[in-house]
């Protein structure tokens, strides 16, 4: 993954939740779509034209991303390292 190029100048945080899911829409003739709905929220994400090595690379590093982040979520719903539980 590269580096940050420009500052962050905002921040939207979207939380987990029961309203909370995820769909991919491929589609046969156009760019796949992954929706992320928070509720009242909805974020796409998608390309501008056709899929580019850009736009692939981009895809795997989010699909790394996610998956760290569910193994992340496992940790800390299943215990610790020293064997404590932190959920039921």
């Amino acid at each position: 993954m590269t580096r940050r190029r420009t500052p962050r100048n905002s921040v939207i945080r979207l939380t987990t939740g029961h309203a909370a899911r995820t769909m991919n829409h491929p589609f046969a003739r156009r760019e796949p779509v992954l929706a992320l709905d928070f509720g009242a929220t909805s974020v796409l994400v998608t390309t501008d034209g056709p899929v580019t090595v850009e736009d692939l690379e981009f895809a795997r590093q989010l699909a790394h991303a996610a998956h760290r982040f569910a193994r992340s979520f496992e940790r800390s719903f299943y215990g610790l390292p020293d064997g404590q539980g932190v959920a039921a």
